[in-house]
């Protein structure tokens, strides 16, 4: 509205379009403080899914390094397991001396 107009406004017009008016801003307000408590939220759902990521990440490669490792022991045991078969003319497990020579020593021995 125009100056113009509104000095030829009564009392009671102009009280009414305060009214309005600020009705009009406190449900902005209101609407505005909605809206910024959304974007804060969101942003700490982003925080989260960064922190998560970065977590499945770190945790990724705390299972290849024991992968890693798991090989390096499997690696070593066949390498001893084939040394001792060469100084061997045929496998003979369990029934050497010091192994018992019973049944259940071959079991324990084959595993």
């Amino acid at each position: 509205m125009a100056d113009r107009e509104l000095r030829h406004m009564r009392r009671t017009e102009l009280v009414e379009i305060i009214f309005a008016l600020k009705q009009s801003e406190d449900q902005l307000k209101a609407e505005n403080a909605d809206l910024t408590a959304k974007l804060e939220q969101r942003q700490i759902h982003l925080d989260s899914a960064g922190s998560i990521a970065q977590a499945a990440l770190e945790l990724n490669h705390v299972f290849e390094a024991a992968q890693a490792a798991a090989d390096d022991y499997l690696a070593s045991v066949r390498s001893v397991d084939r040394d001792a078969g060469k100084g061997r003319s045929r496998p003979d497990l369990g029934t050497g001396p010091g192994r018992g020579g019973t049944a259940e020593g071959t079991d324990q021995a084959g595993m």
